[in-house]
C-alpha cells in the first residue's frame, strides 16, 4: 500500500484505528509481532577471528613474530645440527604475543560496550504518541507501525508515518533528499499513477528529519529498517568512531618514541655485531642474542599500548560522564570542555529549575492571584492556544509539553477547572448558558470541566507555532460564523498588537496611561525574576483560503486581556557552580530571551555584576560593529532580549578573539550557534531533538551545574593522559638508559628478552589504565584552564620524568655494579629484574600526582589501581620464585624481597622529597 496516495480515512481503516484513541495496548503487541521494533538491525560485529588477526598486524607484535620465527628457525637449524637448541625463550615469546594480543581484544571489547551503551542513551528520544485514548510521551525505540504520533517544532521525527493532521508544517529532509530548503506539508492525498519521488511525497513524514516549524499529527507507516532512512542506516552507525585531536597528537607521539627506540635498538644491534666481530665470536647464539636483545628493547621502549590505553580510559570516562547527567556525543568535547574559558548559558531551566507556576494574574485591570482568574478569553488562551496536555496515569498527573504552557495548564487545573456557578470562570460571562455545568464546553453533567473540553469545544482553523523571532503564538478559532484570534507572548510584543484593552468588563481604548500603569506593574514583578507572557484576543470576520499568509493582518487592532507573572527559581546548586566558575577563570555570559529587568535581577541572585560589568539588550547590540562590540565584550555578562543570532555572533567574536567557548541552547534556532561553538550544549529535557542533534554533549538533567561538572571531568581526563604518559615515558626512558650504559661500559644486559617482554606487558596495561582512571581532583577548578594548543607533556611532567627516570637508573645501575642488596651470584639476575619492576610499580604512585601534592593525599582514592597494583605485585613474586628457565629466575629469600621493597620504595621517598622542596620554596 502506497500510503501516500490513499486518504486519511482508508489509512485508518488500514490500521483499524480510531483517531481519536490511538491504538490499543493488544494492537501495539501485535504490531511489533508483524512489523518489528523501531530500531535499526545492529552493525555486524567484528568476528573475534578478525580482531586476532588485527592485532597481529600491529607492528610491534609483527616485530615480536618474526623474532620468534627466526629464533625458532635457528633452533631448529641447531637441533639438525646436533648442537645444543633452547627453545624456552621462543616460546616465551610467543606466550607474550598471545598475551598482549588477548589483553588488546579485552580491553577493545570492553570499549565497544561503554560505547554500545552510550549510542543507546543517544537513542534515548521520548516521542508524543496517543495510546489507549491518552496523550503519553514513550521511547522512540517503542514505536511501532500504527502508532499516531505528535510532532512539533524542534522535533526529530521518530519514523516514517502518513500525516494526518497538520499545521504550518515545515520539514528538513536534507539528510534524506539533498535539499536545503525545509519542505512544507500537507494531509492530502497525492493522486498520481507515476511513482512519486521521495522529496515530493509532501503528506508523508520520514525517521531523522527534523521539523523546523509547525506540528502535526500522524500515523507510523514504517519503523526501524523499513523506513527510508533504514535503507541508509550504516551512514548512523559512524558515530564515535574518529579519532579526536588529542588522540592523533598521542599518536603521533607514540610514533615518534617508536623511532627513536627502533633506530637506538639498530644501533646496538649493530654495536654488537661489531663487538662479536672485533672478538671474533660470529655464532648462531651471538648474532642470536645480539637480534634478540635489540628486538626486546624495540618493545621495552615503545609506549605501542598508548592508543588502546586512551580509548579505553575514554570510553570508561565518558560512562562516568553520562552517569553525572553529562552525555558526550562526541569525542572531541571530551578535550574541549576542559579548555573553556567563556559559557554562554541560556537562563530557563539551565540557572532555573524549570518547574514553572503562575503567581500572578493581571486581568480587568487589577493584579489578582490565579483563583480569581473569570475572564473567558485568557482562560481559552491559556487552554485552546497551546499544545501542552495532560497526562493522568496510575492517579498520577504528568504534563506533556513546554514548560510555560504547562503553567497556564498547572493553573487551570488547579485554580479555575471547578464548575460550581460561584467559581465558574465563564458565570459572569455567559450565565444563561452556565447553570451548574458548563454548556458551552461540556456535554456531561460533571463537577468540572477539563481543558480538554474546552480545547474539543474549540473548533481550532489555524494555528501559527511560536518562534524566537515573533516572541508570540496565535491560534484562530470559529465560532458562530466568527473567527476568535487568540495571541500570547512577550509582553512587549503583545502590547503592541493591541488598540483596546477590558477594564472592569468594558472594552476601552489602550491609551498611552494604561499602556504605562500595565508597564509599570510588569517592571515591578520582573524586578522579582519573574517572568512575564501577556495575552489577547480579537474577534476577525473574514475567511481565507490561507491562513498562513495573513498572520501579520491578523494579528492587529487587538485586545489586551492582561498577562500572568511565572516563577521559576534558580536552582540551589548554580551558586556553587557559577562561583566555581569565578575561581577557574571561566567567564559566564547570561543570554536570554528575557526582558533586562528580569535577566539583571537574575544576575545579581548569581552575584555575577561587578563594577564594569555590561548587561545590554539584543537590540543594543545589533546597532554595533563587530568592533566596537569586542572592546566591550569581556565585560559583557547579561544579553537580555537575545536572540538565536546574537548568540551565533557573540560565540562568533569570542572564538575570534581566541577564547574556548562553550553555548548552551534547546530550540531549533540555536542549531547553529551549537554546531559553531567549542562545545555545543543541548538540554536533555526540554531541547528539540534539532538541537540535541547540533551539540556535542546532552544534559540529561539541563542543569548548569552539570555543565560546571562536564568542565571538571574533561580537565580530568585531560590530566589522565598526562598521568599515563608520564609514566610510561620513564618506564621507557628507564630501559632504554640501562641498555645503552650497560653496552657503553660493555657490561652483560642486565635483562632477557622473557625480562623485558614481561616488563612492557604488565606497564603497558593495568598500571596505565589504572592511572587514566584516577579520581578527579579538588584542585581542578582552582586553576585557569589549558590551553586548546599546550603541549600535553608540561615542564613539570618533563622534569620529573627525567629526575625520577634518571634516579631508579642510578640505583639500578648501583646494584648491577656494586651489588648492593647482596645475595648470591645466582640471586642476581633475579634481583635486578624484580628491583627494576619493583621500582616502576612504585613509581606509578608518584606518576598519580602531576603538581607538588604528596601521593599520600590520595593514595586510597583510586581503589582499581590499588588493587591492579597488588595483582601485578602477586604475578611478579610468581614469576621470580616460579618463573626459572623460562625467566631465567631462581627463588628469592624472604629477607631479600624485604631489601628489595625497602629498596625500591626509596623512589616514592625521592619524589615526595622533591615536592616537599618545590611546596617550601613556592612558600618562601
Amino acid at each position: 500500500m502506497e500510503f501516500f496516495q490513499e486518504p486519511v480515512e482508508e489509512i485508518l481503516d488500514h490500521f483499524n484505528l480510531n483517531s481519536d484513541q490511538g491504538l490499543t495496548d493488544t494492537q501495539v503487541i501485535k504490531s511489533e509481532e508483524k512489523y518489528g521494533k523501531n530500531q535499526f538491525s545492529p552493525t555486524e560485529k567484528v568476528s573475534l577471528s578478525k580482531k586476532i588477526l588485527e592485532a597481529l598486524s600491529e607492528p610491534m607484535i609483527f616485530i615480536l613474530m618474526i623474532a620468534a620465527m627466526i629464533t625458532i628457525g635457528m633452533n631448529i637449524y641447531k637441533h639438525l645440527q646436533g648442537l645444543h637448541a633452547e627453545f624456552t625463550e621462543s616460546i616465551g615469546i610467543l606466550v607474550a604475543i598471545t598475551l598482549s594480543v588477548s589483553i588488546q581484544i579485552i580491553m577493545e571489547g570492553r570499549s565497544e560496550k561503554a560505547f554500545e551503551a552510550l549510542n543507546n542513551i543517544n537513542e534515548d528520544i521520548k516521542v508524543k504518541v496517543l495510546r489507549n485514548g491518552i496523550i503519553q510521551y514513550i521511547n522512540k525505540k517503542d514505536i511501532v507501525v500504527g502508532d499516531i504520533i505528535k510532532v512539533e517544532t524542534g522535533d526529530k521525527i521518530p519514523a516514517d508515518a502518513r500525516i494526518i493532521e497538520c499545521l504550518q508544517l515545515k520539514v528538513d529532509e536534507s539528510m534524506l533528499t539533498g535539499e536545503s530548503i525545509a519542505v512544507s506539508k500537507h494531509y492530502d492525498e497525492i493522486s498520481s499513477n507515476s511513482k512519486v519521488p521521495l522529496s515530493e511525497r509532501s503528506n508523508m513524514i520520514f525517521a531523522g528529519t527534523f521539523v523546523n516549524y509547525g506540528q502535526a499529527t500522524a500515523i507510523v507507516t514504517a519503523v526501524g529498517d523499513s523506513t527510508e532512512m533504514g535503507n541508509i542506516a550504516s551512514e548512523l552507525k559512524k558515530t564515535m568512531s574518529k579519532s579526536t585531536p588529542l588522540q592523533e597528537k598521542l599518536d603521533k607521539l607514540a610514533k615518534a618514541i617508536s623511532v627513536i627506540g627502533v633506530v637506538i635498538s639498530a644501533l646496538i644491534f649493530f654495536y654488537e655485531i661489531f663487538k662479536i666481530y672485533v672478538h671474533n665470536n660470529i655464532s648462531f647464539d651471538t648474532v642470536q642474542n645480539a637480534f634478540m636483545t635489540s628486538v626486546a628493547l624495540i618493545v621495552a621502549a615503545v609506549p605501542e599500548g598508548l592508543p588502546t590505553i586512551v580509548a579505553m580510559t575514554l570510553a570508561l570516562n565518558i560512562i562516568k560522564m553520562a552517569r553525572t547527567n553529562a552525555l558526550v556525543k562526541k569525542l572531541v568535547a571530551c578535550e574541549t570542555v576542559g579548555c573553556i574559558n567563556v559559557i554562554c548559558s541560556d537562563k530557563t531551566g539551565t540557572l532555573t529549575k524549570n518547574q514553572m507556576s503562575v503567581i500572578d494574574v493581571w486581568n480587568n485591570g487589577n493584579l489578582m492571584t490565579p483563583t480569581e482568574l473569570k475572564s473567558r478569553f485568557m482562560i481559552e488562551n491559556f487552554t485552546v492556544n497551546s499544545t501542552a496536555d495532560i497526562n493522568i496515569k496510575d492517579g498520577q498527573i504528568k504534563f506533556i509539553g513546554n514548560p510555560t504552557e504547562c503553567s497556564l495548564l498547572k493553573a487551570f487545573t488547579d485554580t479555575v477547572c471547578s464548575v460550581n456557578p460561584k467559581r465558574c470562570p465563564h458565570y459572569e460571562l455567559h450565565s444563561s448558558v452556565c447553570q451548574g455545568k458548563c454548556s458551552k464546553y461540556s456535554s456531561q453533567e460533571s463537577e468540572y470541566i477539563s481543558y480538554t473540553d474546552i480545547r474539543n469545544a474549540s473548533s481550532i482553523v489555524f494555528q501559527y507555532p511560536f518562534s524566537s523571532e515573533k516572541k508570540s503564538m496565535t491560534t484562530v478559532t470559529l465560532e458562530d460564523n466568527n473567527y476568535n484570534i487568540y495571541s500570547k507572548g512577550s509582553p512587549e510584543k503583545i502590547i503592541s498588537l493591541c488598540n483596546k484593552i477590558i477594564i472592569n468588563d468594558k472594552v476601552e481604548i489602550l491609551t498611552e496611561e494604561l499602556r504605562e500603569k500595565i508597564t509599570s506593574e510588569i517592571t515591578k514583578l520582573q524586578k522579582e525574576a519573574k517572568r512575564i507572557l501577556a495575552f489577547s484576543h480579537r474577534t476577525y470576520l473574514n475567511n481565507h483560503d490561507d491562513w498562513s499568509s495573513v498572520q501579520n493582518k491578523i494579528e492587529q487592532a487587538m485586545i489586551f486581556d492582561g498577562f500572568v507573572s511565572i516563577a521559576d527559581p534558580l536552582r540551589e546548586d548554580v551558586f556553587e557552580a557559577v562561583e566555581k566558575c569565578k575561581k577557574s577563570g571561566i567567564s559566564l555570559k547570561i543570554l536570554t530571551g528575557d526582558n533586562i529587568v528580569t535577566a539583571t535581577s537574575i544576575a545579581k541572585q548569581l552575584d555575577v555584576v561587578k563594577e564594569d560589568s555590561i548587561i545590554i539588550d539584543a537590540q543594543d547590540i545589533d546597532e554595533m560593529s563587530d568592533d566596537e562590540l569586542i572592546k566591550i565584550l569581556d565585560n559583557i555578562v547579561v544579553i537580555a532580549r537575545s536572540k538565536p543570532i546574537t548568540k551565533m555572533r557573540i560565540v562568533n567574536l569570542i572564538k575570534k578573539v581566541g577564547g574556548v567557548v562553550a553555548v548552551t541552547g534547546d530550540g531549533i534556532n540555536d542549531a547553529p550557534a551549537l554546531k559553531n561553538a567549542d562545545v555545543g550544549i543541548a538540554m536533555g529535557i526540554t531541547g528539540t531533538e534539532v538541537s540535541k542533534e547540533a551539540s556535542d554533549i546532552v544534559l540529561l538533567d539541563d542543569s548548569f551545574s552539570t555543565i560546571v561538572k562536564a568542565i571538571e571531568w574533561g580537565r580530568g581526563i585531560y590530566e589522565n593522559f598526562q598521568r599515563f604518559i608520564q609514566f610510561q615515558l620513564t618506564v621507557n626512558l628507564v630501559a632504554v638508559l640501562i641498555v645503552i650504559i650497560c653496552e657503553i661500559l660493555e657490561l652483560p644486559l642486565p635483562f632477557t628478552t622473557i625480562q623485558l617482554l614481561w616488563v612492557n606487558l604488565i606497564m603497558d596495561g593495568p598500571p596505565a589504565l589504572s592511572l587514566g582512571l584516577e579520581a578527579l581532583r579538588k584542585h581542578l577548578m582552582d586553576k585557569e584552564p589549558v590551553k586548546r594548543d599546550a603541549s600535553i607533556i608540561t615542564k613539570n611532567m618533563l622534569t620529573t620524568i627525567l629526575t625520577n627516570g634518571l634516579y631508579i637508573v642510578l640505583m639500578l645501575a648501583l646494584l648491577i655494579d656494586k651489588k648492593v642488596l647482596g645475595g648470591t651470584v645466582s640471586e642476581q639476575p633475579s634481583i635486578i629484574f624484580t628491583t627494576f619492576v619493583m621500582f616502576q610499580l612504585f613509581n606509578s604512585f608518584n606518576s598519580r600526582e602531576l603538581g607538588d601534592e604528596s601521593i599520600f593525599t590520595n593514595l586510597l582514592n583510586n581503589k582499581p589501581m590499588l588493587i591492579m597494583m597488588s595483582g601485578t605485585f602477586v604475578l611478579q613474586i610468581l614469576i621470580t620464585q616460579f618463573g626459572g628457565e623460562l625467566f631465567k629466575t631462581s627463588p628469592l629469600s624472604i629477607v631479600m624481597w624485604l631489601k628489595i621493597i625497602g629498596y625500591t620504595f626509596s623512589v616514592i621517598v625521592f619524589s615526595e622529597i622533591i615536592h616537599l622542596s618545590r611546596r617550601l620554596i613556592k612558600k618562601a
